[in-house]
């Protein structure tokens, strides 16, 4: 199945640059491309792509309004918010109106194309640099349940989970507990189903709250 992707960004450069990638992949295409939050919406609604690459800062409607209108569509498609900006405020907007992902531009196009692909399957990814910024302002919110502790993982899930708090890709996590990549998305969706959240932000929340990361278990 081939993924379509959008991609949302007022800069011309930029989107001919992820064009490039993209189309340079056999599981993916891209299908139109939005210089404005506008044009982006209305293309989705149009186009019905999988995935929606969105910058924020954009003329006429900006990003993070354009995701949450997508977001609260019947059929809303999965998007990925790929800006230059990492302030936390839009981190949180971002992932409050509904992004599947967040990522810098200079993520670099390895990760730009896991995100495609993980928005694709359900999945979520964030930045691994925004990641750890993110945990102190996960964990101090209180978030933590009482089923949390009760979350029965296995040792190889606990692994995943302190890999995903250090900011790993799945990629990187496959190759750092030599396993294939297919085991790694098995026990990230096997991880999410215990603990009860949403994405690997949270994942990685739990895991810093009991003591995976500071070498504690």
């Amino acid at each position: 199945m081939t993924v379509s992707v959008l991609i949302a960004d007022d800069q011309a450069m930029v989107r001919a640059g992820f064009s490039m990638v993209i189309n340079s992949q056999s599981d993916m295409e891209v299908v139109a491309e939005a210089s404005d939050g506008v044009e982006a919406v209305a293309l989705s609604r149009k186009l019905m792509p999988d995935v929606v690459l969105m910058d924020i800062r954009m003329p006429k409607q900006d990003g993070l309004t354009a995701t949450k209108i997508l977001s609260e569509s019947a059929a809303a498609p999965r998007i990925v918010v790929v800006t230059t900006y990492d302030t936390d405020e839009y981190v949180y907007e971002a992932l409050r109106n509904g992004a599947t992902g967040f990522l810098l531009k200079d993520s670099g196009p390895n990760l730009l194309l896991e995100a495609i692909r993980a928005a694709a399957d359900g999945q979520s990814l964030v930045s691994p640099s925004v990641t750890v910024r993110l945990l102190e302002h996960v964990t101090q919110s209180k978030r933590r349940t009482a089923d949390w502790e009760k979350a029965g993982l296995t040792e190889r899930e606990l692994d995943v989970a302190e890999k995903v708090a250090r900011g790993r890709t799945n990629g990187e996590i496959a190759a750092d507990l030599f396993l294939a990549l297919s085991t790694v998305k098995t026990h990230l969706e096997s991880i999410r189903t215990k603990l009860g959240v949403r994405n690997r932000v949270e994942i990685a929340a739990w895991a810093w709250e009991h003591g995976l990361v500071g070498g504690d278990r």
